[in-house]
């Protein structure tokens, strides 16, 4: 871009914008990254991540990290395994390009983010920034307001602040929908010596279990965790419905297993070994497609464009390409404008393709057939 330097801003520290700002920052671009935690360790960064060759890994090659991302990953996460309601193993595989470049080697969602994080300037994040308000000010200027009465204005506000994005509301009207899908979120620490059975169960990769449009998912994580998701078909306020505290973690274990009657007590011990408590999930997706008319000063990435079911596997891949497809626009055009319109262009009929496949994927796990349809494609693909 030419001079003067502009005043880029993006809303949110997400794997997505840390890494526009890591290829901007490689380039002599300075940025700004505002993010409403406190800390960067203020909040748990979910689980594990799997990255493609040709969005995350393409990424994170763009920010000068794709070494330390192979350093840290686990290809032997790759492993899928199918688990039918009475505890039988159906399907147990390695992709073929495992151990290749066309892998999509496993990360912690953490590690990935901790390795952009460390690779920017100090500096460059500012913590316990939570934006309240977008101004727009003249000559494609927005000032942002922030919770504690701060105030500044930028050339170029990048929306990566995610699902219920502030920034998202200067451009659509379009909000989150339920997918009809919850997942409860418990996990396992010290699993090998502690949980031997479910480590076994879910063995170096991920772990499904489907049947009647409910299921488990359990992910293997590094440092000896596993990360399970409790999935259900189920109404947004199943938990209301059925007068559920779910601060009672006694009873909503017995809720969860009175859902779970019949299933095999092998993975039962999902439910009752708990070492973490229960975390009450509902999936939520953006309406397909989404789009929004281009606005001088202002996009989006990530979530905050392209909110989808976890079942797409897509999500932070997409984020990152996203990042570093925008922070490239900006270094090869001439203006802010030009540089926006040219990555929209990219992104928008790429986020509806996504968001479709998504969409498809989460209706064909949790349908009466899932197990089936979930299982003939992992066949295929493994």
């Amino acid at each position: 871009m030419n001079a003067p330097t502009p005043r880029i801003a993006i809303i949110g520290a997400g794997v997505g914008g840390l890494t526009c700002a890591r290829v901007l920052q490689r380039h002599g671009i300075p940025v700004t990254v505002y993010d409403l935690d406190a800390s960067p360790s203020a909040r748990d960064q979910g689980g594990t991540l799997d990255m493609h060759p040709g969005t995350g890994q393409h990424a994170l090659y763009a920010a000068g990290l794709l070494d330390d991302f192979l350093a840290l990953a686990r290809p032997e996460g790759q492993q899928m395994r199918m688990v039918s309601a009475d505890g039988r193993i159906v399907f147990d595989g390695i992709p073929p390009d495992a151990d290749t470049a066309e892998g999509n080697p496993e990360i912690d969602r953490g590690q990935l983010r901790n390795l952009l994080l460390d690779s920017l300037k100090p500096g460059a994040v500012r913590w316990a920034h939570k934006l309240t308000r977008i101004e727009p000010v003249g000559d494609d200027v927005h000032r942002l307001h922030f919770a504690d009465g701060a105030t500044t204005d930028a050339d170029l506000v990048i929306g990566a602040d995610g699902a219920w994005s502030t920034v998202r509301r200067q451009l659509t009207d379009a909000t989150p929908l339920y997918t009809g899908v919850t997942f409860v979120e418990t996990g396992f620490n010290d699993v090998d010596t502690r949980h031997p059975r479910l480590a076994a169960l879910t063995a170096a990769g991920t772990m499904m279990a489907l049947h009647n449009q409910q299921g488990f998912v359990a992910q293997r994580n590094s440092g000896g965790h596993i990360r399970v998701y409790v999935a259900m078909r189920t109404d947004e306020d199943w938990h209301q419905q059925a007068g559920l505290d779910l601060t009672n973690a006694a009873a909503v274990q017995s809720a969860l297993l009175d859902r779970f009657t019949g299933w095999s007590d092998h993975l039962l011990g999902f439910i009752t070994d708990t070492d973490t408590g229960y975390l009450n999930r509902p999936l939520y997706a953006l309406p397909v497609p989404h789009t929004w008319t281009h606005t001088p000063g202002l996009t989006l990435l990530g979530d905050a464009a392209h909110l989808m079911s976890p079942f797409s596997g897509m999500g932070a891949n997409l984020a990152m390409l996203d990042g570093a497809d925008l922070a490239q626009a900006l270094i090869d055009n001439a203006t802010i404008d030009q540089a926006v319109t040219a990555y929209e262009k990219i992104l928008l009929p790429r986020s509806v393709e996504a968001a479709e496949g998504a969409a498809e994927a989460i209706d064909d796990a949790f349908n009466p057939d899932g197990a089936a349809q979930v299982l003939a494609h992992m066949t295929q693909h493994h």
